[in-house]
């Protein structure tokens, strides 16, 4: 009997400590309007300083966290200006303090950035779009659709894509 309470408690015990699953520090979230849909990685300021900082300027970054955002037009459109055939595609982008480009890339399943230089040949389109600084925080970037729109805001930084389908 002393073995199997001894069993059940250590049990107890080593359920409590590894059996909840932690909340990853940057979830994946997906949003998806009539025509469009962007899965991604949502990471969070933490009173950090993102674009110019940790996000440098003048880089090519993923747009998210962990794996590449992918984006997901449903049908044959227009991105930032520029024709975007239906299909899905990675999305990365170059910030810069008052202007972004905003990359379409065909190479799918990519971790972050680090071999982009290995597949920029891949571009899709590439469009340049105004940053606007943002008097609110946003703490978790953000990715939102609208019929008219797709809007990345971070930190006190924001950047709208225009879309027409």
């Amino acid at each position: 009997m002393k073995k199997f309470l001894l069993f059940a408690s250590l049990a107890v015990v080593m359920t409590s400590c590894f059996g909840q699953e932690k909340k990853p520090a940057s979830p994946r979230e997906t949003v998806s309007s009539a025509d469009v849909s962007v899965s991604y990685g949502r990471p969070s300021k933490k009173g950090r300083v993102i674009f110019g900082e940790l996000e440098k300027f003048g880089k090519v970054w993923r747009t998210g966290a962990n794996e590449g955002t992918e984006i997901t037009f449903k049908k044959d459109g227009m991105f930032g200006g520029k024709a975007v055939k239906a299909g899905t595609y990675t999305l990365f982008t170059v910030p810069e303090k008052g202007e972004w480009t905003v990359i379409l890339n065909s190479e799918l399943k990519q971790w972050g950035a680090y071999n982009y230089d290995k597949i920029k040949d891949k571009n899709v389109l590439e469009v340049k779009v105004p940053a606007q600084t943002t008097a609110d925080v946003t703490e978790q970037l953000t990715i939102s659709l609208s019929s008219t729109s797709m809007t990345i805001a971070w930190d006190q930084t924001k950047v709208d894509v225009p879309l027409k389908f």
